[in-house]
């Protein structure tokens, strides 16, 4: 992306408030904001120029980063936002070369980061329930990722069952991932992560507890991630006056090998605040 602003490219149009609107640079389209410019105006201009609109008002223009992207980009679910997509692409170890499954797409906004950081040589696997939300990613993740052609989405109830076998990673978002958890077992390779994403603590507690009586599972973490701008402004700084808190619970697993011998074993889960 180290070139000038072309044809088809995503931006982000920034205001004097910092205010963002995200547009694609189409062949004859009019950009509207508050005034109008025509997009072929901007092919050539550098990432980071100023430009004005009709009205004259300046707007600085970038390509959108992932954290630009996620809360402008058009949808019709709830997206995994980007406070959270971190710590689960971390704790989830996703690394370059992984086969991954995720299990609900919704807008594609994960889908896209999972593109990201398995690179060219790996592989994800999306499975949807509904036609109109695979459609809505399919667009998304052509407009604002490009050619992806190691991912595959498949429309269909994952609660059928996983095509694939021995993947590396597995990410569910979806209301009841405890009911999934024998065919997520057999869709991981042994020392697998498997990552869930719910909004409630009912949710959280069925799904740990369900995780902690299966036989092949073990090193189960849970955690939510709080996030808090700060206002930087001469001699004012200061916490700003809303946070972003509490938007879901983030549940990590390990999948267990085979054990000939008799059941896993499964290290006892260690005391509350116990000092090593």
């Amino acid at each position: 992306m180290n070139r000038p602003l072309a044809e088809n490219d995503p931006v982000v149009f920034i205001d004097r408030k910092g205010r963002r609107y995200l547009k694609v640079l189409e062949r004859g389209r009019k950009l509207l904001i508050r005034g109008e410019i025509l997009a072929d105006e901007l092919w050539g201009r550098a990432e980071g120029a100023r430009i004005r609109f009709s009205s004259g008002e300046p707007f600085l223009v970038m390509r959108p980063t992932y954290a630009d992207l996620i809360p402008l980009l058009p949808r019709a679910a709830q997206v995994i936002y980007p406070k959270d997509t971190g710590p689960m692409l971390l704790w989830g170890d996703v690394f370059p070369g992984a086969t991954v499954i995720e299990g609900g797409v919704g807008a594609g906004a994960f889908t896209i980061a999972l593109l990201r950081a398995v690179g060219p040589t790996g592989r994800v696997i999306s499975y949807e329930l509904r036609e109109d939300f695979a459609a809505r990613a399919r667009r998304n993740v052509a407009t604002f990722f490009g050619a992806a052609p190691n991912w595959e989405i498949k429309v269909r109830d994952l609660y059928e069952g996983f095509d694939e076998s021995d993947v590396d990673r597995l990410f569910l978002d979806l209301p009841e991932p405890g009911r999934a958890l024998d065919l997520v077992a057999r869709a991981l390779r042994p020392g697998g992560v498997f990552v869930t994403y719910v909004p409630t603590a009912l949710q959280l507690k069925e799904v740990v507890e369900s995780l902690q009586f299966h036989p092949r599972f073990a090193e189960i973490e849970s955690f939510e991630t709080l996030m808090r701008h700060w206002h930087v402004k001469g001699m004012s700084v200061r916490p700003v006056h809303r946070m972003v808190a509490h938007s879901a619970f983030i549940i990590v697993a390990r999948r267990l090998a085979e054990d000939e011998d008799g059941p896993a074993f499964k290290p006892e889960a260690a005391a509350e605040d116990e000092e090593s």
